[in-house]
């Protein structure tokens, strides 16, 4: 099992569009590893909002994806194209089952001159418990030593 592993810096750029209320963009720049296993690829970072720390894993793909978190919020996100998948959120009164109708799912990786780099971006709606609660976009770009 060949297992590869690089630190990336990542752009992570997410627009969310509630269903009712204004537009919300938000932008952020980490530091976090790129991980090659078993042909799969995935990205690791932490972030951190007013001392609570959440580690995320995404597993990147252009057909499916899955964004795992966990920490001050646990959360498990799938996306697969024109599929709508189940997943579910950690509250403090229990959990939510979550539900993601994805539109768009892109990965692309470049390799060239072995620099690790890409970009990861999906589009979807999110439904928590029965309700559509509005559409997502979250793009990550990473890449090797810059």
């Amino acid at each position: 099992m060949n297992t590869f592993e690089k630190n990336v810096k990542i752009k992570l750029t997410s627009t969310i569009r509630p269903t009712d209320g204004e537009t919300e963009n938000y932008e952020m720049w980490l530091n976090g590893s790129f991980i090659e296993k078993s042909g799969k690829a995935y990205l690791r970072y932490t972030e951190v909002h007013e001392d609570q720390t959440v580690k995320t894993t995404v597993k990147l793909g252009s057909e499916q994806a899955l964004i795992l978190r966990n920490g001050a919020v646990n959360m498990r996100l799938p996306f697969s194209r024109d599929h709508i998948e189940n997943g579910h959120y950690e509250t403090q009164m229990g959990t939510l089952p979550i539900n993601t109708n994805t539109h768009s799912l892109i990965h692309e990786e470049n390799s060239e001159l072995n620099v690790i780099s890409g970009k990861f971006k999906v589009q979807y709606d999110l439904i928590i418990s029965g309700q559509p609660v509005g559409k997502y976009t979250l793009e990550i770009q990473y890449s090797e030593g810059q």
